[in-house]
């Protein structure tokens, strides 16, 4: 489970950002997670509360916002959306395929003050 790791990184974020900019409080965040990041949203919400405890963001809220995926055929160049586990092309059957949307995480937005 690689999102503890990454929301811990995410907070490294949150407390370089709050120096940088002078907040005194991070209230909320906004996620936006690939759906083809690898990511597993549920998983993020789940382990959130323990990766702030007894930290300065133990108040913090997160919210997360899917972002949807896009992959191309390398073979006839058609882009279609990420349904589940479809990895064929839906006009020529190939497998042979790559991400080209929705493979990101980020910080989307900061509320603080």
């Amino acid at each position: 489970m690689h999102e503890v790791g990454i929301i811990s990184s995410m907070l490294k974020t949150l407390e370089r950002v709050k120096v940088e900019e002078e907040l005194t409080h991070i209230d909320k965040i906004v996620v936006e997670v690939g759906e083809l990041s690898g990511v597993v949203p549920h998983y993020m919400e789940q382990c959130f509360p323990a990766a702030v405890y007894k930290t300065p963001f133990e108040d913090l809220k997160m919210e997360l916002e899917l972002a949807p995926g896009t992959i191309q055929c390398l073979a006839c160049g058609k882009l279609f959306p990420f349904h589940g586990i479809q990895w064929k092309c839906p006009d020529c059957e190939s497998e042979k395929l790559k991400p080209v949307e929705g493979t990101g995480l980020l910080i989307k937005e900061i509320h603080g003050k």
